[in-house]
């Protein structure tokens, strides 16, 4: 089975008539003899598979990263399948033999091939998804699992559990974030200083300012990978003129957000500062005059006038930076030389290699000056800010600070409906708002998985969100929950 990412360019000569209506990068299976049907009238069952893949930006699926796993999935299930001779569509009894055999090759069989709980349990939700279209679809006649009910204890009523899934250890034992401490000792780290603060003497590091500016606005935001690396300068929110304790409102653009879903988090007085400071003094420095331009695999580039915080000219077209995604945005070039994006290497190109530079910095921690300290992946500053920002909020400390900005104002500022906002609203829900989860009940469960448990006990002893937080169910909480480690280790990317 052969499997190739969808690219339009040159379809004028394809001898169509118009655009083949398939997204970019989307997953396309095919057998090796290149073939799609066994005769006329006679499709294969990978066209069925192509269909439902084609059809996941309407079903809750946008983002090409999440195509490219189903389809690696489906195509690991069909060469199984293949190998076994068993139709893709047969009928339940040999589905589930194959199933049973799929589930032994995958726990006990060839090292290689052998998946942990967490990637057994991914498999199974996507295929179960597939045959579940399939029925609907009058593909499918029967499909290979099984399901018991249970209660939901949150999401209320019963709940479907599908059989095949694995049972896991209790997920908080595994995910970390840096305490306080250690999370002031890697910025540090970034900046080219050891943990007092003071000049490192022995490390000589390159573009200091700028590693030091993304691991602010990464701990500081809560921003995803993706989100902070493909911001744009034009997007940082302006520093308010006077210091603040209260958070500052940090608009995070749906072209780079998970789900194409546009949220607000926000961001503290101090590290706002740090990112301007970088963006007008050190890489004002490196873009200003840079002859840069985005090499020719990646496309034309985007050349950008009269830019302003809600969009600019793209080589004459008035457009807004929300729309754009990440492989546009690496392509803008701005009028004055140099990319676009916040984070800029020597020349002026955009940089984008933060997993690595994160992972440098948490080695060379260890080697140094403390051999506790952990692998930070970029990921592990998104839980690092969810912990500090939780502890904040229940302990009042931003209610308390913004109360007191909107109390030396006017009471109709921006500080005043803030702290309106946080003086009525439960923390989990505020923190749901901040992560950009579509419920309560998905953001209850990630929290659980950080192992909350000190912050509660010693603050506050009833943060639970009401009955209409959410209108999630508890599985679809559990899957958007585990999606924001999935594909985490202590080496790796989320």
């Amino acid at each position: 089975m052969l499997m190739n990412l969808f690219s339009s360019r040159g379809w004028e000569s394809w001898d169509l008539g118009c655009r083949p209506l398939i997204p970019e990068l989307m997953p396309v299976l095919i057998g090796e003899d290149l073939l799609l049907e066994d005769g006329p009238g006679a499709p294969r069952p990978v066209v069925a598979v192509n269909r439902w893949l084609r059809e996941l930006p309407v079903s809750g699926a946008a983002a090409p990263a999440t195509w490219l796993a189903y389809g690696r999935i489906m195509k690991a299930w069909l060469e199984f399948l293949e190998a076994r001779g068993v139709p893709v569509f047969a009928g339940r009894e040999p589905l589930r033999a194959a199933l049973s055999a799929y589930a032994e090759y995958r726990a006990t069989g060839p090292l290689p091939r052998r998946f942990s709980a967490a990637t057994w349990n991914q498999h199974v939700s996507v295929l179960a998804s597939f045959y579940r279209w399939a029925l609907a679809e009058g593909h499918a006649q029967a499909e290979p699992f099984s399901y018991r009910m249970a209660r939901g204890v949150f999401a209320g009523g019963q709940v479907r559990v599908n059989r095949a899934i694995r049972r896991r250890p209790k997920p908080h034992v595994t995910i970390k974030y840096l305490e306080p401490d250690f999370t002031e000792m890697f910025l540090n780290a970034l900046a080219g200083l050891s943990p007092d603060g003071a000049q490192d003497a022995v490390f000589r590091g390159r573009e200091l300012a700028r590693n030091a500016c993304a691991g602010q606005l990464a701990v500081a935001t809560g921003l995803r990978l993706q989100e902070f690396t493909y911001l744009l300068s034009y997007e940082v929110p302006p520093l308010p003129r006077t210091r603040t304790g209260a958070p500052v409102g940090f608009g995070v653009p749906s072209g780079v957000t998970k789900g194409r879903k546009f949220r607000t988090t926000w961001i503290s007085y101090e590290a706002l500062a740090a990112v301007h400071q970088y963006l007008e003094l050190d890489r004002a420095v490196t873009v200003g005059g840079s002859a840069w331009a985005p090499p020719a695999r990646w496309g034309p580039a985007l050349r950008v006038s009269d830019a302003d915080a809600e969009g600019g000219r793209i080589d004459g077209v008035r457009r807004r930076w929300e729309n754009l995604v990440p492989a546009e945005r690496r392509r803008l070039v701005a009028a004055g030389g140099g990319s676009c994006l916040v984070a800029v290497k020597a020349g002026g190109g955009p940089f984008t290699a933060w997993a690595s530079v994160f992972e440098r910095t948490s080695d060379r921690i260890r080697e140094c000056y403390e051999p506790r300290f952990p692998h930070v992946n970029p990921h592990r500053t998104r839980h690092t800010f969810a912990m500090r920002t939780l502890e904040y909020l229940v302990s009042g400390y931003y209610r308390q600070t913004a109360a007191l900005a909107a109390a030396t104002g006017d009471g109709s500022t921006a500080d005043a409906a803030l702290a309106l906002y946080l003086s009525k609203a439960d923390p989990l829900l505020v923190l749901r708002d901040l992560l950009g989860h579509s419920s309560v009940l998905t953001t209850e469960s990630y929290l659980r998985r950080l192992d909350t448990t000190r912050i509660y006990a010693s603050a506050y002893q009833a943060c639970q969100a009401g009955p209409d937080a959410g209108t999630a169910g508890r599985a679809d909480a559990e899957r958007e929950a585990a999606a924001e480690f999935a594909g985490e280790d202590d080496g790796g990317v989320a």
